[in-house]
């Protein structure tokens, strides 16, 4: 049986059963801020859990998208050593919302398996919760007297807390969980040790197969149980394990889901699997960390150097240095895998086709750049490996490669581990705690359970109509960020906008009934609830609250969200309708607008869209809003949806004459409230990804009125006030003719300076020594440097210049670094240290500058101590 029949089996089993299917949710986490990546079936579900209203009927079933990279069981730097673990994979899942509970669970859970998959009952194995002296919870008498009923109590473990009960996080929904196991040994093994004894103990061939959680507690802060008022059902089987079973394979790589994949790595490498081992532990993460990466692009998150962006660019990184190291590729390869993957799992999950090319572009682009860096990156750490004595190797060393070569920390840990090294993390750390790094420190919350005031009261958004309203308190709580003390406050209505769809959330102020006024800080969404953060921590809860937004910020954004709306339409019928939105910030002061497009937009191009929006504007066109539309209506319509969004039945669409998008945000009633859009950046964020930054309403006339008053100043120092272009035209050619002259004259000191060195090269054994003090710049000595080693070989060259600062560089042959394991940037390193300067490079070039003069001879001195 093929993987795509058994997921539609699965599929189709619980469609018998009365459930809904639902289409998985991008791999990529858009809706839960506390979440970088999907990670479970039961994500996009969790607000039902919390309370929420389910939008998908009492029962579903789906195959969902997930990406695990971190945690016990998902080390990214398991996922190819074994044959089992991964990155990414889909999640087999069916849920009941308060509907059926553990009885049905069970007994179709094992119908499905050995009926419909026909499974051995004798291989399976099912656990069950032994209760906690710690939840004052006893064992889980229920789920085993069901299961009792269809199996052998022999074939009924008693499972601990960690291993059999489940919970959401330190908060929240929980309760306890079944799991079946199967034994997948030879009989051999069998006969040996008892499957009982070797369940939960992590044996590759003694597996989980399914996990059903039986929702039936809510964890609070203070970690005590409370049951709840409704009980809930959340399965998950991993969907390459079930693969892997039905179709009687060793590996979860050898089924059809991977097989395919590995073939083309095999064409394109001439590298057969399953003859070398540490090739072998390159096609598994190359053919899992491929679909990790696609999948993400294809969702919208591409590779960055911050957050979820970079977890995308490590696993794709790690896949190009398995490439380049064990099967010889020293060009980009991976991007040629994409078709492969595209033609396998496109009738599941379209958006994999749809956005193939750009997949494509985006990890050619990333190929290309980091073969660059590793080529270098491993040549650096190879010669620390060879200069340690020890197997540890200093934490200094391995910053330097990360700082100053850009050489991921995780692949030189792994390299030195296949060196049966290590490095000094501690040194490491301290050395990163120094450096101004641009990563951002994620925040630590810490909040306390919601004092509910006001039970069985919907939280009411009035904000599309009003920005003041009078509202009382339906519960708050303290939050902890950074030492920081916030209260997080829902009202029973409340006209401030939360944060989502790329507009920021609303601030402004709430006024008790006794005129004491609190600033509210930011405005953001939670599980369907409107929260309001203030600073102040001595909230009033029992009485009324005026609650008003800021009028001019509230303003500010509403023209900025319509400018996105009229901005993407103007994309779209200018570039053509491939065109898709990748994001979008929206904020009082201006608007960031991503969008899928392969290459610049030129100056004429920009100017049209620039046009085309204001063209927009001068129409006076009325705001079209329906609240209440139908998804379906809204499609057949043509309205714009955006790629990843989940929606209901039922949706908001923003219209603007022929701009028609589905949306949550504020708007202006009439684009003459916008006044101008101006566009004042367009940009690159990522292979096929482009960015335009703009303005509108006041901020652009007050931007347009300044700029006005700078072209008045430049014309003022013109000689023609009226063709200020022109003139400023021929001062720039007047420049460029001076720089000229000023290159042919240092061009001809350079080459003075070459031939009067050459005369004063030291033959050191092998070696072209010189140290030599010059009166040039840091770039002139570089361009001498490169235009010196043109007509000396061996050359280890040493220039020093004495200005303000003392400046000096070293070069050094690619002969002498590859064969006598030179460094450029350790002889600066030493010589830095006695001009009581910093420097650094590369090992053929490195420069750097200091205070303290010293003598030439001291130079030459330390210089030929590498010698």
């Amino acid at each position: 049986m093929d993987s795509n029949t058994i997921r539609k089996q699965f599929i189709d089993f619980f469609k018998s059963k009365k459930h809904n299917y639902v289409p998985s949710s991008p791999i990529a986490s858009k809706n839960d801020p506390s979440l970088m990546f999907t990670n479970a079936g039961m994500n996009q579900f969790k607000s039902i859990f919390l309370g929420g209203k389910s939008n998908y009927g009492n029962r579903v079933v789906n195959s969902q998208k997930c990406l695990r990279v971190s945690g016990k069981h998902n080390d990214l730097e398991e996922v190819g050593i074994d044959h089992y673990h991964h990155t990414m994979f889909e999640m087999l899942g069916n849920w009941s919302f308060g509907d059926y509970f553990k009885e049905e669970i069970i007994k179709w859970s094992w119908e499905i398996l050995t009926e419909k998959f026909k499974l051995s009952s004798e291989d399976l194995y099912v656990t069950v919760f032994e209760g906690s002296k710690e939840d004052n919870l006893k064992i889980d008498k229920e789920t085993f007297d069901i299961w009792n009923k269809i199996v052998d109590s022999s074939k009924i473990i008693l499972g601990n807390k960690k291993d059999n009960f489940w919970e959401m996080g330190d908060s929240g929904p929980c309760g306890p969980c079944s799991e079946i196991h199967i034994d997948l040994r030879s009989d051999e093994e069998k006969r040996k040790v008892k499957a009982i004894d070797v369940v939960n103990k992590d044996h590759p061939q003694v597996i989980e197969l399914w996990n059903l959680v039986f929702i039936q507690f809510n964890r609070k802060s203070n970690r005590k149980l409370e049951v709840l008022p409704e009980k809930h059902i959340d399965t998950g089987m991993g969907f390459e394990r079930l693969v892997r079973v039905i179709q009687k394979k060793k590996s979860n790589y050898d089924t059809d889901i991977f097989s395919p994949i590995i073939d083309e790595i095999e064409k394109l490498s001439g590298n057969k699997y399953g003859n070398d081992e540490k090739r072998d532990v390159a096609f598994r993460v190359i053919s899992d960390h491929l679909r990790a990466v696609s999948f993400c692009i294809a969702d919208g998150q591409i590779p960055g150097n911050s957050g979820s962006s970079y977890v995308v660019r490590r696993i794709l990184r790690r896949a190009i240095r398995y490439g380049y190291t064990f099967l010889n590729f020293s060009e980009p390869f991976i991007f040629k895998l994409v078709e492969i993957l595209t033609k396998q799992f496109k009738s599941v999950f379209p958006e994999i086709d749809k956005e193939k090319l750009n997949i494509k572009s985006i990890i050619e682009q990333e190929e290309k750049v980091f073969l660059k860096t590793l080529s270098l990156g491993i040549s650096r750490l190879n010669n620390v490996i060879e200069k340690s004595n020890s197997k540890i190797v200093s934490g200094k060393d391995v910053f330097e490669l990360y700082d100053t070569y850009g050489f991921p920390v995780d692949l030189t840990s792994l390299i030195l581990s296949e060196n049966q090294m290590k490095f000094d993390v501690d040194d490491f750390n301290k050395h990163l705690e120094q450096q101004k790094t641009r990563s951002r420190k994620s925040s630590i919350s810490k909040a306390s359970d919601w004092n509910i005031i006001i039970e069985d009261e919907s939280s009411l958004f009035v904000g599309y109509d009003l920005t003041s309203t009078t509202s009382k308190v339906k519960k708050f709580r303290t939050v902890e960020t950074n030492n920081e003390k916030f209260t997080e406050i829902v009202f029973i209505e409340t006209p401030f906008y939360p944060e989502g769809g790329g507009q920021v959330g609303d601030v402004g102020k709430i006024i008790s009934e006794f005129g004491i006024s609190i600033e509210v800080i930011n405005t953001k969404k939670e599980n369907e609830e409107i929260i309001h953060i203030i600073s102040d921590t001595t909230l009033d809860e029992k009485v009324e609250y005026n609650l008003i937004v800021d009028p001019q910020k509230r303003m500010n954004s509403s023209s900025n969200h319509t400018a996105t709306h009229l901005l993407h339409q103007a994309l779209r019928n200018i570039l053509g309708l491939h065109v898709e939105q990748k994001g979008s910030l929206v904020n009082s002061d201006y608007l960031r607008f991503d969008f899928s497009y392969n290459k610049k937009l030129e100056s004429n191009q920009i100017l049209e869209v620039e046009n085309f929006v204001n063209d927009r504007i001068n129409e006076s066109l009325e705001l079209e809003e329906n609240r209440e539309e139908n998804y379906d209506t809204a499609i057949k319509n043509g309205v714009v949806a955006l790629f990843g969004e989940k929606y209901g039945d039922k949706v908001r669409s923003i219209k603007f004459g022929d701009s028609y998008e589905l949306c949550g945000g504020t708007h202006v009633k009439n684009t003459l409230s916008l006044r101008v859009f101006k566009i004042l950046s367009e940009s690159s964020v990522a292979s096929g990804i482009r960015r335009i930054e703009a303005i509108s309403g006041y901020t652009a006339i007050e931007s347009l009125r300044k700029n006005s008053m700078e072209l008045s100043k430049i014309g003022q120092l013109t000689s023609s006030k009226s063709n200020i272009f022109e003139s400023v035209k021929s001062i720039q050619n007047e420049k460029k003719s001076l720089e000229k002259s000023t290159k042919n004259l240092e061009s001809k000191i350079l080459s003075n300076t070459s031939s009067e060195l050459v005369s004063k090269i030291e033959k050191i054994r092998d070696v072209n020594f010189l140290v030599s003090k010059v009166d040039l710049s840091i770039s002139n000595m570089k361009s001498l440097c490169f235009s010196f080693s043109q007509k000396v070989e061996n050359l280890f060259l040493v220039l020093i210049s004495e200005s303000s600062n003392i400046s000096v560089v070293c070069y050094i042959s690619k002969s002498l670094v590859e064969n006598k394991k030179l460094d450029a940037s350790n002889v600066i390193e030493s010589i830095c240290k006695e001009i009581d300067g910093a420097g650094g490079g590369q090992p053929f070039f490195a420069a750097g500058s200091g205070k303290k003069k010293v003598s030439k001879e001291k130079i030459i001195e330390v210089s030929k101590s590498f010698l």
